[in-house]
This record gives C-alpha cells, structure tokens and sequence, in this order.
C-alpha cells in the first residue's frame, strides 16, 4: 500500500514525495516515532461522516484505509467525510483523488496538515505545515481534473531537492529566522520558514493563509489531532514540539458520488465541455496554452512511462542505505 503511494509520486513527476522521501519514513520507523503495526480504530461515526484515529502508523497505510472508508459512505449515502487523528505524512494528496475518480468515477477530496516549516503573513517563524489540498473530478474523454497543491508557497520537498542539488531558492519562497527573505534553502532548516502561498499580500499571500487555516482546523481541529505549530516531526532534523494539543497529525478526505447530485454521463459530458472551452482559451504568448489543473503530472506520467523513473544519486545512496539497514535486496537493472 506505502509503495502504491510513492509510485504514484515518482511517475508523475512529485519527486519531493516519492522514494526519495523514503529514508525519513525509515529512519522515524527505527527511531519507534511511527507504529509500524497500528490498529486503526474509529472513534466517532454516523452515516456519512465519521473520525479514525490511525494510532501513530505510517500515514502512507492510514490515509489509503481513511480514503477508503470515505469512498463507501459515498457509495451508500451519496457523500463520505472522514477526518483522521494520530496519524503521520501521508505522501502525495493528488494519490488519494485519483484513486477516487480512476477506481470509482467519483469526485474526492484530500488534504492534510504536517510539521510546522510554514510562517503566518507577516510572522517571522513557522507555525503551519505546508497543508496541501488536492481535489479530483472525472470527465468523459478528456483527462479527469486533478488539483494537488501545498498552500505554502512551494512543499518543503522542492527546498530538499534545492539542497541536495546546490541550487539556491527563487524569491518569494522563504525567509530566515530573523524574517529575511532568503535563497539559501539550509537557512530554512536553521529556523526559517517557507512563506504561505502568494508570498505577500500584494501577491495573494492572505489567501495562501486562508487556505493554510482551512486545512488546519478540517484536519486537526476536527480530528483532535495537533494544529498550527504542534504537529510531531515529520522530517528528521525537526525537535519534537514544547506541547501537544491533540494526537499525531490530521488529514481529511472527502468522496462525492456525482449520481446523489445529477446524472453523471451529463456531469462528465459537460467536465469535457469545461475541459476543452478553458484548453481553447487564446494562448498567452511565449507559452503552449493554459493548462489544466493535472496537466504536468499527467505529461510526466506519460513522459516517464515511455523513459523510466530518473533518480538522482543522493536518492540511490539512500536507498542502498536502507537495504544495508533491512536486509532487502535493492535491484539495479544492468546497464
């Protein structure tokens, strides 16, 4: 179920949350801070709504259980909801909404919180994750709509990939400690933050905020997980925050059966119709033409289905670190 998840990641291009996410999510295994057999229980439910409590496991196993928990309310009372305490990073969001329209034709839902990395508008030290939310709609023969986003400025995962590559950060990406805006990614690990998405307020940043404080109270507010800035680590050079104001992180997903709401060869005629009416919009000049919320995962899917995953050497040492550590063989094809 976990590598169901970073596959997806790596074959559509998320880089930030596939396997070269992996040696976290080993290394806070053996440090015993992720229960590697959890008994995920519910803990409130009624016919359409419902809260799991996912007992510290590996988000990559919670997640999946909660999406699909959501997906039969759905499918027996027309819409599923279902929030998720003490649980931890759960991959990519754009996973979980593609299972929902690729398996069921569906429309889903999917966001979560994670580990503080993220400053308030104007703040000067981070107080939220970096709270994607994805969102997935099926059409009829266009490709389904799939939004997967961070309400962060960038996900903490493209500050790593700068790391690793010695590259420096675009602006409007991140600040220091002392609130300076910042290119070199070390300084947002040395107590700096990522900004919300937008940045500033000139650029929208408010509304990045808005989005960072849905996100916060739907997962954790709701679920009784920890919101804002006491969320447990979820990277391994983070300190455990000074309290808790609940258990582990929150996610929530939501799963949407179009025929509760109209019929579906009408709704996926007319997702066609927006598909194409906003595809055929007059190009901006010096681009291809707008794009479609799933557009670039949908390329690099089919660019990396025809070429292979490319993994960067730093990922390969990692990964022959782990097979060192567990003792499970990493096969390299032969050149």
């Amino acid at each position: 179920m976990a590598a169901e998840v970073l596959l997806y990641a790596d074959s559509h291009g998320i880089d930030s949350h596939g396997v070269g996410r992996l040696m976290t999510y080993v290394e806070l295994l053996r440090a015993g801070k992720i229960n590697p057999q959890p008994n995920i229980t519910t803990v409130q439910q009624r016919k359409s709504a419902a809260t799991i409590d996912g007992d510290n496991g590996l988000g990559l196993v919670v997640g999946p259980r909660a999406n699909q928990m959501a997906a039969e309310m759905a499918q027996e009372y027309g819409t599923g909801w279902v929030s998720v305490c003490h649980t931890n990073h759960f991959g990519a969001a754009g996973f979980y909404v593609a299972q929902t329209v690729e398996k069921l034709d569906m429309i889903g839902w999917a966001m979560t919180n994670s580990s503080k990395l993220v400053a308030p508008l104007w703040g000067a030290e981070p107080m939220f994750g970096t709270n994607p939310i994805a969102f997935g709609a099926p059409a009829n023969n266009q490709p389904p709509v799939i939004v997967d986003m961070a309400t962060s400025a960038v996900p903490f995962g493209k500050v790593e990939i700068a790391m690793r590559g010695g590259q420096s950060l675009p602006n409007g990406w991140g600040i220091d400690k002392d609130g300076q805006p910042t290119h070199n990614p070390q300084m947002i690990i040395d107590g700096g933050s990522l900004l919300p998405l937008g940045s500033e307020k000139i650029n929208g940043g408010h509304k990045g905020q808005c989005l960072l404080s849905m996100v916060d109270i739907l997962c954790c507010v709701l679920s009784g997980a920890n919101w804002g800035p006491f969320g447990p680590p979820s990277l391994l050079w983070q300190d455990p925050p000074e309290k808790q104001v609940g258990k582990g992180i929150g996610h929530f997903f939501g799963v949407m059966d179009i025929e509760a709401f109209r019929d579906k060869s009408e709704f996926k005629q007319q997702m066609d119709e927006w598909v194409l009416t906003i595809r055929g919009t007059k190009p901006q000049p010096g681009t291809s033409g707008p794009l479609i919320p799933g557009d670039p995962e949908r390329l690099a899917f089919e660019d990396r289905s025809r070429k292979g995953i490319p993994i960067v050497e730093a990922v390969v040492r990692d990964l022959e670190k782990i097979s060192s550590l567990t003792g499970v063989s990493l096969n390299q094809p032969s050149a």
